[in-house]
């Protein structure tokens, strides 16, 4: 194996923006849309942070794309997003596949879901 999973969420930290959840409330508050990129049973077992707009990870590529028959809102290349995951390994490597597509303003919530509910953050 020529990289882990571990060593190319490690690279994506170091290209994105890292915020914690006081951060990304603050933005959220501001308008910056917040996508989840977890899995609908992890949405249904672990709540959800409102106002999240929700994307499976296997599909954010197909979502974020504007030429995609996918192609959903909130993604525009032009606007702040900020994606989350449950732990912050998927939202690291969402956030810099979305780098990679033309997304000049996202930032992820480093540590996930996790550290939002940490935080004492409302949760849905």
């Amino acid at each position: 194996m020529t990289k882990t999973a571990g060593e190319m969420v490690t690279e994506a930290r170091a290209r994105i923006e890292n915020l914690a959840p006081d951060q990304v409330e603050k933005e959220m508050a501001a308008g910056t849309a917040l996508v989840d990129v977890r899995d609908t049973p992890e949405l249904e077992a672990n709540g959800r942070i409102p106002g999240a707009v929700h994307v499976p990870r296997g599909m954010l590529e197909f979502r974020a794309d504007p030429t995609s028959p996918y192609h959903q809102e909130p993604f525009d290349p032009d606007k702040r997003i900020i994606v989350h995951c449950a732990s912050g390994g998927r939202s690291a490597l969402a956030a810099a596949t979305l780098r990679d597509m033309g997304y000049s303003n996202v930032a992820h919530l480093d540590g996930g879901m996790n550290a939002w509910k940490e935080a004492g953050k409302p949760v849905e």
